[in-house]
């Protein structure tokens, strides 16, 4: 791969801060309520489930222009579950991505868009093989 950018952050773990080289990015961290943390501050979670619908959408954009399909009345949240891994005991991530399309996009155009989508997403690269990832249209 040649890189066109590169993004440089750095984190001190869940309970500190996450500050991007360029410091848009300047985030307390902290672990969520459900994992025994005050919940004050955001944790690597949400800001995966962010990146994550963020590539997707704009991914989206690109197959559809191909396809030359209107997607102006869409969106893509990203869900991100953690939970123990059964495999090596240690944790693992679970993504439901969930398409909010009009009405011509539903059942089976919707569905191919997505695949579509999914397979030229970077971020779905990334995670193919490693992370369950679950696509829905609602």
């Amino acid at each position: 791969m040649n890189a066109i950018y590169t993004a440089v952050a750095t984190a001190n773990g869940r309970e500190g801060r996450a500050v991007s080289s360029d410091g848009h990015i300047d985030l307390p961290l902290a672990h969520p309520q459900a994992l025994g943390g005050s919940g004050q501050g955001t944790n690597p979670e949400q800001l995966f489930a962010a990146g994550y619908a963020a590539c997707f959408a704009s991914a989206m954009g690109v197959v559809a222009r191909q396809e030359k399909i209107d997607i102006n009345d869409a969106s893509i949240t990203a869900e991100v579950s953690i939970g123990k891994d059964e495999k090596d005991g240690g944790f693992g991530l679970a993504v439901v991505m969930r398409a909010e399309f009009p009405d011509h996009l539903q059942g089976e155009p919707g569905r191919d868009l997505l695949e579509k989508t999914h397979a030229f997403c970077p971020y779905s690269k990334a995670t193919r093989g490693n992370i369950q990832v679950e696509l829905v249209i609602e």
